[in-house]
């Protein structure tokens, strides 16, 4: 396919999940789309969501929907470690990609999958739905309208007291994950704080990485399947300072199970040479509290902002099919912002590995010297 026609846009998903649930729906209430093809090796998932968005191409092996044709765009929402193989092989057959994230388990994986979109002139995007909430999208207004001055130093959580995926499953496997909550959750964390910062470049990381409750099989989400097989091979907290381009900074910390009040909690704090401001999101809430600081001429005059809950996935189907429809756009959609945060998320698990911290090089620097620890 050499460019997509004035025709519906034909589209599958691999991948029965909630995730890829999140990419079906999006796409059978998108205008001019025809969801027609999914994959997936759950029998009855597959049988029932062909049944609800009306598919009769139903896979039960990737393989087989990409090299079935007549694809336009695919969305791949399956477990990281196949999040390259499937990607490639579907920019290599001319098809549009939409990755969940991470965009693979290292920036090895990810520089091999942003080659290939660039090889096939097909637009490559990674799933960061999380700076499509509204609260999100309020704070980024509010920066770059300027309320809190240039912001210089944040810290940003993602923090469970009970939530690991599934203990013994592919997320505890190193191979097959590439890391613990740091990449899981971590990953949104951090593209949502280099969002609102302005996309500065990370210039160095210090890292510490913790494993005291999963390998003691504590910490399990309540409804998740336990000890299925795996060892748990990865963290269970990390915590991360970074160094930016500019001057700022930005500490990232992120747990799957930690000793602390129950449920979900993130969000981010930014401190700004004019204001500050302060987001927290407990439990998933459509919206979370999102608090801008301030003074004026009579003394303190901070407010609360109340923001819509935004479109999160709904969104990022709708921004990728917009891209896809834009020829002249695709070169600018090529999957580098998840290859850049992959190199991130590597240089902190290479820092926590070897107490130093990691100064991470440009991407075009040669690829021998792309990390370079601090003496």
């Amino acid at each position: 396919m050499s460019h997509v026609s004035a025709a519906p846009m034909r589209v599958g998903v691999v991948g029965l999940g909630w995730a890829g649930q999140q990419h079906m729906n999006a796409y059978h209430d998108s205008d001019d789309v025809q969801l027609v093809a999914i994959a997936g090796q759950e029998d009855d998932a597959l049988a029932e969501l062909g049944e609800r968005f009306g598919v009769t191409r139903r896979y039960h092996d990737w393989q087989d929907l990409i090299g079935s044709g007549d694809l336009d765009a695919v969305s791949v929402a399956v477990p990281t470690f196949l999040h390259a193989p499937i990607t490639v092989a579907a920019l290599d057959a001319g098809i549009h990609v939409l990755c969940e994230k991470p965009i693979a388990r290292d920036a090895t994986e990810a520089q091999t999958m942003v080659e290939a979109a660039q090889r096939a002139g097909r637009v490559l995007e990674i799933a960061f739905n999380h700076r499509r909430r509204g609260d999100i999208e309020a704070l980024k207004d509010a920066v770059d309208d300027g309320l809190i001055g240039r912001p210089y130093h944040g810290r940003a959580t993602w923090m469970r007291r009970s939530g690991i995926p599934s203990l013994g499953s592919w997320f505890t496997n190193r191979n097959m994950a590439g890391g613990g909550p740091l990449v899981d959750l971590g990953v949104h964390v951090l593209d949502y704080s280099l969002h609102l910062f302005g996309e500065p470049r990370v210039l160095a990381v210090s890292a510490v990485t913790h494993a005291e409750l999963g390998p003691r099989g504590r910490g399990g989400a309540p409804d998740s399947k336990q000890n299925t097989g795996s060892a748990f091979e990865v963290e269970d907290l990390a915590s991360a300072l970074l160094r930016l381009e500019g001057g700022g900074s930005l500490i990232l910390e992120t747990s799957w199970a930690a000793y602390r009040e129950a449920g979900d909690e993130f969000g981010i704090t930014l401190y700004g040479t004019e204001g500050g401001a302060d987001l927290r999101v407990i439990d998933y809430s459509p919206s979370g509290q999102l608090t801008i600081y301030r003074d004026n001429d009579d003394g303190v005059d901070d407010r609360v902002v109340t923001a819509d809950p935004g479109r999160a996935h709904v969104a990022v189907v709708e921004r990728f099919l917009e891209h896809v429809r834009d020829p002249e756009s695709w070169a600018e959609h090529d999957g580098r912002i998840g290859r850049e945060r992959a190199r991130v998320i590597d240089a902190c698990y290479e820092s926590a590995a070897t107490s130093a911290e990691v100064v991470i090089r440009r991407s075009d620097d040669p690829p021998h010297s792309q990390h370079e620890r601090s003496r």
